[in-house]
Order: C-alpha cells, then sequence, then structure tokens
C-alpha cells in the first residue's frame, strides 16, 4: 500500500512538472515539485506533501494573482513538512531554534496557512491600540477574514489612563476587550485572536512570524512560536517611551501607557504612603518616600500631574493626616509644558498646578538613580515614585524591520498608507509616518490620529473587495483607491486637576477657532471623553466611577 501511494505520488509530480514548467522557465513550484519527488521514500513527509505541491504548480500556472493561494486548503493550526521550505525560510528558523537543521527548526512551528480560492482573504493585523481596532471595528468581515495577533487582548482608552493610578477610575473602566470590538474574532471560523508577539515578517513569502506572548511550561515548546500567511498586512504595532538613552530610566522609573504600568504606579503611590507612617523613619527619608516625580511636560505629564495633586488635596490629607504635610508633587520638563497649545492655556495650565502644589522644574535629566534623580546642572532630586512621559519613538520591532523608513524611524508609507516598497502590507498609527517623497509632514503620535488612520484603511480594503478579487495577495496593484488620506487635526483637550481644563479646537496655533480654560473646559473635558469611550459599556463604568468618586472620595486600597 505504501509502495503504490509511492508510485502515484511520483506520477502526480512528474505530470504537474510538465504542467509547472510549461511556456518557459521553470516556476519555483515545479522546482519544488522536482525536489520533493527526488526526496522518494527517503522522507516520511514527501508522500503526504504532494497534494500541496501540486496544487502549488497550478497556482505557478495561474499566475500571481488570486490563483496563487489554490494552496493551502486547509485553514486549521498545522505543521508544515519539512524539507519543502524555500531557503529565505532559514535565517528566520535559526532564530527559532538551537538545532542544527534550520528547515527541521521551522517544520516544527505550527502555521496557519494560506488561504484558498473558496475562502476569504485574510487580513493579519499586529496590535491592537487605537489605530488597531478601529480598523478591525469597521472592518467588512463578509469580505474578510481577519487575524489579530497582539500581547494584550485589549484596547486602552489612554486619555483617561491617569485618572485609574489615583482611583478615579477602575481599570476595567479604560479598557475593551479586542473581541467585543470586533466580534468575529471570537465567533468566525476563519477570524482568530492570537495572544503573541510577531518577532518577524517575510513579505515576499506573505508570512508573519510570532512567539506566544505569556509564556506557560503546559505549552509544547517553552517559548511556544508560530506563523501566520497573510493576504493583506495592517502593521499597527504603536511605539515605545522615549528614553533618550538617559542611564537609569528603564530600571527606575514607571511608564504611563498600558494598565500593568497604571497598576503598579497605584501600588507604589499607596505603598509609600502607608510606610511613611512606620516609626522610625527619618524626616529625610519620609520626604524622599513622598516625593512623587514627573519627568514630562506633554499631555499625559500634566494630567497625571493634575490628577495626583487633586488626590492630595481631596484624600491624602483626610486619610494620612499624620504624613499629609511631607507629600510633594514635581513636573520636570526640559523646555514648556503642553508646547502645542496655545500660549495663554499654557500660562493657565502653569498658575493652576503651581496653586494645588504641583512645583514645576525646568530642567534636563542626565542620570536616573534607584532613590534620586541627577539633572544636567547638577541637582539631585530624591523621590519616592518616578513616572517617565517623554514621548514615543519607534519600538526594536519597527527598527528590525526591513522597510523603508520615514523621517524619525517609523515605518515609510505613501498617501494611502501602503508601505510602497512591498505588496499588501499596510501601517497606521504611532509605528508609521509618511515618507519624504509624499511631500507630507510626519504626523504625531495621537489618538485621533490612529483612530482616523483605521477608519480610512478599513474604507479602503472594503473597496478592493469589491474589485475583482483586489483583497487577495497580489491582487491589488491596478485597484482603484479612490481619495488619498487626509488628516485634519480636531483639536486637543488636557485635564489640570480640580475641575480645571483646558480646550483647544483649532487646527493649529494660528487657526481662528474655540481656545479657552477653567470649568467650563472640563465639563466639555469630560463629556468629550465620555462620548469617545469605546462601548456603551465602559461608558457605564466611567459614569458610575466618576460619580463615585465626587460622592464617595478615591479608593484607596491597596491590592497586590
Amino acid at each position: 500500500m505504501a509502495w503504490s501511494r509511492i508510485a502515484r505520488s511520483s506520477q502526480l509530480s512528474q505530470s504537474l512538472s510538465r504542467i509547472a514548467s510549461e511556456g518557459g522557465a521553470p516556476t519555483p513550484a515545479a522546482s519544488a515539485l522536482r525536489n520533493a519527488a527526488a526526496l522518494g521514500p527517503r522522507s516520511r513527509h514527501a508522500a503526504s506533501s504532494f497534494h500541496s505541491l501540486a496544487c502549488a504548480g497550478l497556482a505557478d500556472k495561474c499566475g500571481a494573482g488570486a490563483g496563487g493561494h489554490l494552496y493551502g486548503q486547509n485553514r486549521g493550526i498545522s505543521a508544515t513538512p519539512s524539507r519543502l521550505l524555500p531557503a529565505a525560510a532559514e535565517p528566520l528558523a535559526a532564530e527559532c531554534s538551537d538545532t542544527e537543521d534550520p528547515a527541521e527548526a521551522m517544520a516544527a512551528l505550527p502555521d496557519l496557512g494560506p488561504t484558498g480560492l473558496k475562502n476569504k482573504p485574510r487580513v493579519v493585523v499586529l496590535g491592537s491600540g487605537w489605530a488597531a481596532c478601529r480598523f478591525l471595528k469597521d472592518v467588512d468581515t463578509s469580505a474578510y477574514d481577519v487575524v489579530c495577533v497582539s500581547p494584550r487582548n485589549h484596547m486602552v482608552f489612554t486619555p483617561l489612563l491617569a485618572s485609574t493610578c489615583v482611583g478615579t477610575l477602575e481599570f476595567r473602566s479604560v479598557v475593551e476587550p479586542v473581541s467585543r470590538i470586533q466580534p468575529a474574532l471570537a465567533t468566525r471560523p476563519g477570524s482568530y485572536f492570537f495572544l503573541a508577539n510577531c518577532t518577524g515578517i517575510d513579505t515576499r513569502k506573505h508570512e508573519v512570524y510570532c512567539t506566544v506572548a505569556a509564556g506557560d511550561e503546559q505549552l509544547p515548546t517553552n517559548p511556544y512560536r508560530l506563523r501566520v500567511a497573510y493576504d493583506k498586512l495592517v502593521i499597527a504595532s504603536g511605539a515605545e517611551p522615549l528614553t533618550f538613552n538617559i542611564k537609569g530610566v528603564q530600571e527606575n522609573a514607571i511608564f504611563l501607557r498600558e494598565v500593568n504600568e497604571a497598576q503598579q504606579i497605584r501600588r507604589k503611590l499607596l505603598t509609600n504612603l502607608m510606610l511613611s507612617e512606620n516609626p522610625g523613619l527619618s524626616e529625610a527619608e519620609k520626604k524622599r518616600l513622598l516625593h512623587c516625580v514627573v519627568v514630562g511636560g506633554g499631555p499625559t505629564g500634566v494630567e497625571f500631574s493634575g490628577e495626583l495633586s487633586d488626590f492630595i488635596m481631596r484624600d491624602v490629607r483626610d486619610r494620612y493626616a499624620h504624613v499629609k504635610d511631607y507629600v510633594k508633587v514635581t513636573l520636570i520638563e526640559a523646555n514648556e509644558i503642553l508646547s502645542s497649545f496655545d500660549v495663554g492655556l499654557r500660562q493657565y495650565a502653569t498658575n493652576h498646578l503651581s496653586k494645588y502644589g504641583v512645583k514645576l522644574v525646568k530642567g534636563v535629566v542626565k542620570e536616573v538613580l534607584p532613590t534620586e534623580i541627577v539633572l544636567s546642572d547638577g541637582t539631585h532630586v530624591p523621590y519616592g515614585l518616578l513616572v517617565w512621559s517623554t514621548g514615543v519613538g519607534p519600538s526594536e520591532f519597527v527598527k528590525s524591520l526591513d522597510l523603508p523608513k520615514s523621517p524619525g524611524g517609523r515605518i515609510g508609507i505613501d498617501e494611502y498608507l501602503r508601505v510602497p516598497s512591498v505588496e499588501d502590507v499596510y501601517a497606521l498609527g504611532d509605528c508609521a509616518g509618511f515618507l519624504e517623497s509624499t511631500k507630507r509632514p510626519v504626523l504625531p503620535a495621537l489618538a485621533q490620529v490612529a483612530e482616523r488612520e483605521g477608519k480610512y484603511l478599513a474604507q479602503l480594503f472594503k473597496k478592493l473587495a469589491a474589485q475583482n478579487g483586489g483583497g487577495r495577495a497580489h491582487c491589488g496593484k491596478k485597484a482603484d483607491l479612490g481619495e488619498p488620506f487626509v488628516y485634519k487635526h480636531i483639536g486637543s483637550m488636557a485635564s489640570v486637576g480640580r475641575y480645571k481644563a483646558l480646550v483647544d479646537l483649532r487646527e493649529n496655533k494660528d487657526a481662528k477657532g474655540v481656545s479657552m480654560a477653567g470649568f467650563l473646559s472640563w465639563v466639555m473635558w469630560r463629556s468629550a471623553y465620555l462620548t469617545r469611550v469605546v462601548s456603551w459599556r465602559n461608558r457605564f463604568y466611567v459614569a458610575v466611577n466618576w460619580a463615585t468618586t465626587l460622592v464617595f472620595g478615591r479608593d484607596n486600597t491597596r491590592i497586590g
């Protein structure tokens, strides 16, 4: 029986080799067929691989369009047979294993294979931030299967993250599961969410390589790796906090971009408050423990400083009366705080923060030690809590990609959010920026920019799907893409604490429009954010949290 199968497979390979090589130079699939046939009975994978190779040969015969996906009809997680991998995969295989044979290491990777003609084209989305989730929310799942790869299964409503650090809001109020944003990820047979980090992309083979984010000894291997084929790839992996290579920042500072970081800030703050009441601590040590330092005078740093000042004035003075006079907040900024706002609004913020106990220091951080900061002028600033909020820059993953870069190191894109040097790859959000050839400025790393790009790209994909298979790999070159992406700034808002906020609804600093500060601005700020929260569920949570805090004060329970 085994010999008869091998004989039939050999005949099939010879026939398909002739089909695949008709009309000129031998194709990659024809070469693969000959190599597989040469293995014969020596490879235990040979017989089982002829079906996929045969389809690959037919795909070469049909051209590089939609027919290029005849192979891989099984959409489940599977193991790709060894010895049949293109040579281009071997360097990535070497990264995945210490074994001597890269092909065997690659074969051990489970995969989600290429789509077939009877299946919908697959869109792989890297990330679960503002850009990725807006795209996922609007993408046409009747035309595409969607796979989301991200190290977190939720989106964070970052404008309200600072409020969770002091108990104004609870953490679940500012997060929304990806499967709620796009239910197809949990319900459709061809759509998935993978809790993983993307570690590499092969744009020629249309594959991404991933490492599972949560290591678990119960998994078959640790770390557990997989690969996913795509028809269209959307890179929306975000950015990383800028440290300017200052020594000690990574080890000693806490950033404020993720929920776990907000939780860490809250635990640290409450721990220091409770420890400072213990007997035996010197005056200097109490002052250090209760000195909260914020580095970075952008909207995040200012809003956190305002929330912290409000927490101290309203809650700490009543519940930690023994040490209330030791609690201090310092905001360090190299230039002007809130530089994107009008001069009058910046001055209002400066005066308001100073009035309610936030000390503003203009300086440059030279080094961060475990218990103090060293400024460039030699000043030493002791601290018990250090929050770093100096902007964002390209992540190590983005830096590692062999793709064109825009000014500043982001992935370079054209006016349609495409990466022009490769096929079927798009980038958006904080990880992407316009190439110099487009003569467009690199847009700021703002939530409204990312959200607008995600919405635009979902509409673009809908147009592609309606144009003769344009949603499939290699089929979008001649498609009509319509109007290019255009960004129009709708304004900025920032809370400064004590029921005060700044609102600047002008398109730019020189344009005319609404620019105001005070209590009415604070009402507008809360109203705008309440309507922008992702779901009605979260709107309810946020409204209830705000009402509870107003009546009962902030919760100061230390958990964890």
